[in-house]
């Protein structure tokens, strides 16, 4: 490597580095390009509704009706400028990359040691890497050896041995002995490396590319308001096309006939909807936040709630993310726990503080353990009594400690069985056993050192002894197993899911024993267990036929590609995926999956900026929590759609009755009045539904299948088969009441300055009130979808109660005012209208309420059938 990189042991000159920083650019990963503000805003601008009010606005200008025109651009630009705001966020996952570089690093240049940025190394530096460092970029070691923590990298808990002598055989990079990457920590050891590769062609570099590859799909709730939009769009236009020659034919002019079209379009497009569904994903957010996850896109929510499979890591995201000690056992075969030299041994062969937090993870394991079983030691007093350290040595396996103690100076050892065995003194079957205790402790997924001691004289320990001489002769004290334990609420969780239909799959970069053990304490199933490479060889075909099994997978030491196959291969299969992790090689998938969770304590910045939801809590339990929620928000998004769809019929009505008599029964609404219904009485009603508490079940239901619309059959049966028409009889029955006591007959003129004007606006006015009232009775039926009103009880959504109390007063106001009376063209009605408006609610309720007592009375609802899933 030296050789191909025209290098050597004293590293390169000044002037050669500079040339290769010019030819190679600086050591830092690829940075996403700028996110197009404008295009945000025109992708808002350009929705199906949005361009459907811009041609209404552009006909009602078109015919002379400008203040129309104005009013309905008012209402598009509101509409995308309040879903831009509340959607725009900026994903900052390579940028994060970039920082997660060490400022400095020390390199051999001109034959001396110099510090340099980060940023300006390139292949061919010799680097000098030491404990506390973070590797800078990749390398191959030259000499000396090293322990790395490579968790952010791999998702490996447990740090790894990397030795500039041992014989490369990985099958892949990242399980090279001799390679180190960049991102990593050196926890203990020292070495020398070569630079082979710097910014965007280092492992780092590549997990940079990943995450900025693809583009973030729209999510399932997205997928259908944009198709039910379409399909609401062609609806609207080909009525109002349609109804302008009917109304040139029924003696309208031409300019009448585009406001009749203006009139219908308006009225078949629920304004509402979209700010609405915004406002209600907002709500969401803010909940689950109240829950200790924070979503960084709206749509994140509903997502989430329609989950099939979570594809979770293990280290710091179904585990706490440290080691404890979880087994110990004495040197004998009848022995089960060791004596106290044991802990004291661990307390003293240690360069960890506990205090302070500093040191090998695994080390500060073992002083919490010794603690524990009283045998701490003061950090400040261990070292003051140590007398020799002989410190981690790759190719021995092991470390050791010479310190003076009350009975004199004694050599205390841990390290790998193997390596530790081999130095003690110990009978061929007492061997046997504690090698048998070892390969149980390892197939439960546990990382096993042996401990062990040795009493040395006084002379020998004075003249401080060859390290081959101090580690031999040595007497076992037992074995320490050490696991990163299980999250306490994570098995609940677990079950939670279950519960809901959705698989638990492990996808880790950890050992395949840990991960499956790891796995099985939690309740997952782990019915298949398959490394990576493995996983790598299959093809997109059979990668899904092996996710189409039943039960749950393990997938143990996977690259950040494999985390992405996993993902394709399962929604290729219909399923909605998300994506659990913590480090830097999460990245990728996080960014990628139908929705990315990330840890927001134990986790890497990377991660957090990938993600679009991060759980504040670390707690495995609040992705089941964000499930619950956003399976609400989603049940409460077909609420507020049918409430609102309830009153488009009223409201289409009156413009099929003005064109189907020829223009003999009056229009009996105004289009301002229609837009201060969808958009002034609508809103607040519509939002309070979005809040209302999930109904009895929620959890025990499967998750819906990802072709499923958001609305269906029974909503629009309800809406437009059942409320709404009896909404349009009894507003349109209202208008033509009031004008026939006013002395209207069929084709009598009740325009301006005819005598039949104000009756006319009253009768206008009175099919305002009477659709206002109408969804009052909505809004009630509208709370549940099967369940009776009574079983959740009238006042359990208090804000509902103070939203139809706005509606009813700004209804009032719109009555009322003389400057809305000037604005919309409403008059007060004569005071028997009011009388009957009060049973209009009860009749609009009472329908759905009876229609939902027969569909209960025929069984229960049909359900999706729940995945198969293993038991612990």
């Amino acid at each position: 490597m030296l050789r191909d990189l025209r290098s050597g042991p004293a590293g390169l000159s000044g002037r050669d580095a500079a040339r290769r920083l010019a030819r190679f650019g600086p050591n830092t990963p690829a940075r996403a390009g700028s996110r197009s503000t404008w295009r945000a805003l025109r992708r808002q601008l350009t929705h199906p509704l949005a361009v459907l009010l811009l041609v209404a606005a552009a006909l009602a200008v078109a015919a002379g009706t400008a203040q129309l025109g104005t009013a309905i651009l008012v209402v598009v630009v509101l509409n995308a400028g309040f879903a831009f705001l509340q959607e725009r966020h900026a994903g900052r996952a390579v940028e994060a990359l970039g920082r997660y570089l060490p400022p400095h690093a020390r390199v051999r240049r001109d034959g001396t040691v110099r510090s340099v940025p980060a940023t300006e190394l390139v292949p061919g530096d010799v680097l000098l890497l030491a404990e506390g460092d973070r590797v800078p970029a990749d390398a191959r070691l030259l000499s000396g050896g090293l322990q790395v923590d490579a968790s952010a990298l791999t998702g490996e808990s447990v740090p790894v041995v990397r030795d500039a002598s041992a014989p490369d055989t990985a099958a892949s990079a990242l399980d090279s002995p001799v390679l180190v990457f960049s991102g990593t920590g050196c926890v203990a050891g020292a070495a020398e490396a070569v630079v082979h590769a710097t910014g965007v062609h280092t492992e780092l570099g590549r997990i940079a590319a990943l995450a900025g590859t693809r583009p973030t799909d729209e999510s399932p709730l997205e997928r259908q308001v944009r198709r039910v939009a379409r399909l609401i769009a062609a609806v609207a236009v080909g009525v109002g096309v349609a109804f302008v020659p009917l109304g040139v034919v029924a003696g309208l002019s031409l300019t009448e006939a585009l406001v009749l079209a203006v009139g219908l379009i308006v009225a078949n497009v629920p304004e509402g909807l979209l700010p609405t569904i915004t406002l209600a994903l907002a709500v969401g957010v803010r909940a689950m936040a109240d829950r200790g996850a924070l979503v960084k896109r709206l749509s994140a929510v509903e997502t989430l709630g329609s989950t099939t499979v979570i594809c979770t890591d293990k280290t710091g995201t179904l585990t706490t993310g440290t080691m404890r000690v979880v087994d110990v056992r004495g040197p004998g075969p009848t022995s089960a726990q060791p004596g106290p030299a044991f802990w004291t041994t661990l307390a003293r062969c240690s360069t960890a503080d506990p205090r302070t937090g500093a040191g090998d993870p695994t080390e500060l394991a073992l002083l919490e353990g010794a603690a524990a079983a009283g045998a701490g030691v003061d950090a400040g007093v261990r070292d003051a009594e140590r007398l020799v350290l002989y410190a981690f040595d790759p190719h021995r396996m092991l470390m050791s400690t010479l310190d003076l103690g009350p009975d004199g100076p004694a050599l205390h050892v841990k390290g790998a069985p193997g390596a530790v065995l081999a130095r003690c003194v110990l009978p061929g079957e007492a061997r046997a056993a504690v090698e048998d205790a070892v390969d149980a402790m390892a197939g439960r997924g546990l990382r096993v050192l042996a401990v062990a001691r040795r009493d040395l004289a006084a002379d020998l320990a004075a003249g401080s002894p060859p390290r081959d001489v101090a580690e031999s002769g040595l007497t076992l004290l037992g074995l320490v197993g050490l696991l990163d334990p299980p999250r306490p609420e994570a098995p609940a969780a677990v079950a939670s899911c279950h519960h809901a239909g959705i698989r638990v799959h492990v996808v880790s970069g950890d050992d395949g024993r840990t991960a499956a053990e790891i796995a099985r304490r939690v309740g997952i199933g782990a019915d298949r267990v398959v490394d990576g490479p493995v996983l790598d060889a299959m093809t997109e075909s059979e990668l899904e036929r092996f996710f189409a099994g039943s039960g749950e997978v393990v997938v143990a030491r996977a690259a950040p590609e494999a985390k992405l196959r996993i993902a394709d291969a399962l929604r290729a299969r219909g399923e909605v995926v998300a994506m659990t992790g913590d480090g830097v090689n999460d990245a990728p998938a996080l960014r990628h999956a139908d929705i990315g969770v990330a840890m927001g304590r134990s986790g890497t910045e990377v991660a957090r900026e990938a993600a679009t939801l991060v759980l504040t809590d670390d707690d495995f339990a609040t992705v089941v929590a964000g499930v619950e929620e956003g399976r609400r928000v989603y049940d409460n998004v077909r609420k507020f759609v049918v409430y609102i769809f309830g009153h488009l019929v009223p409201e289409l009505v009156p413009f099929l009755a003005f064109a189907l008599s020829g223009g003999l029964v009056p229009l009996p609404i105004g289009v301002l009045q229609i837009l201060a219904i969808d958009l002034g009485t609508d809103l607040l009603p519509a939002l309070a539904l979005s809040r209302e508490p999930a109904e009895p079940g929620l959890m025990d239901r499967p998750p819906r299948p990802r072709s499923e619309n958001v609305i269906t059959g029974e909503m629009l049966v309800r809406a437009w088969g059942l409320m709404g028409p009896v909404a349009a009889v009894l507003a349109t029955g209202l208008f033509l009441a009031v004008l026939v006591r006013g002395g209207w007959g069929p084709g009598a003129a009740t325009g301006p300055g005819s005598p039949l004007h104000t009756t006319y606006r009253q009768a206008t006015t009175a099919t305002f009130a009477a659709i206002v009232a109408c969804q009052v009775g909505t809004a009630f039926a509208a709370r549940t979808r099967r369940v009776s009103l009574r079983s959740v009880g009238i006042a359990t959504n208090r804000l509902l109660l103070g939203a139809l109390a706005a509606e009813l007063a700004f209804a009032a106001a719109a009555i009322f005012l003389p400057v809305a009376n000037t604005l919309l063209g409403t008059t007060p009605p004569p005071a028997w209208v009011f009388a009957c408006l009060l049973p209009m609610p009860l009749l609009v309720w009472g329908t759905d309420e009876a229609y939902r007592a027969v569909r209960r009375a025929r069984g229960p609802a049909a359900r999706h059938p729940a995945p198969p899933v293993a038991g612990p």
